[in-house]
């Protein structure tokens, strides 16, 4: 690995810390990340209860770790107690600022185009003009952490590597994305529920507004 790739890498996970953190903030102020003009088409229910899960077995197991090692009497447990409970607090803190991005980052709904998102970074803008019709169609991405995948001509934008909704474009159309620019004639999202998302996408200029979920 380059310099400068590492460099990158670090960058990157910075970042996304921040943003994490970012939409905690929001989600404990009640503001989501929703601009005026926009309507919010949410996301978060598929990975919400699998967040939890995991937010409450971490969080009992900082306190559970933390209980142990106060009752032994040994030198290594007083040296590892304080990096581990610092350690704990900062994994919940973590999965629910993931959580937090879910809920408070939603897809954009505007007049132009919509704002296809994932978690606290990833975005694709999809300019309404380009839009043909949708359709459900349920795709899954390769691997367990990857948001975005392209392969001849369709993309991908998952949640838990899994889109439901597709929008089909009039053809090959370049797509501005926090990955740089994509192009793609399909484009897979997830939506919270398909035929509420692609009567709303309708109603605000899909090209055939009258085709049938």
């Amino acid at each position: 690995m380059t310099l400068r790739r590492a460099g990158a890498l670090a960058w990157e996970v910075i970042a996304l810390e921040l943003a994490l953190y970012r939409s905690l903030a929001r989600w404990i102020a009640r503001r989501p990340d929703v601009p005026a003009g926009t309507i919010a088409i949410g996301y978060a229910q598929l990975v919400g209860p699998m967040l939890w899960l995991w937010i409450f077995g971490s969080a009992t197991e900082v306190v559970v770790v933390e209980v142990v090692l106060r009752q032994i009497d040994a030198g290594w447990a007083a040296a590892v107690r304080l990096p581990l409970l610092v350690l704990g607090i900062w994994g919940v803190l973590w999965m629910l600022g993931m959580l937090a991005a879910y809920r408070v980052r939603p897809h954009l709904l505007g007049a132009q185009s919509l704002r296809i998102r994932s978690g606290a970074r990833t975005w694709v803008d999809v300019p309404l003009t380009a839009l043909a019709h949708t359709r459900p169609a349920e795709h899954e991405l390769p691997g367990l952490v990857r948001s975005v995948h392209q392969d001849d001509g369709l993309l991908l934008v998952g949640v838990s590597s899994r889109t439901n909704l597709e929008l089909v474009l009039t053809g090959p159309t370049a797509l501005a994305s926090s990955k740089g620019e994509l192009t793609a004639d399909r484009v897979g999202l997830w939506v919270d529920d398909v035929r509420a998302a692609a009567a709303l996408i309708a109603a605000a200029g899909v090209r055939d507004p009258a085709h049938k979920i």
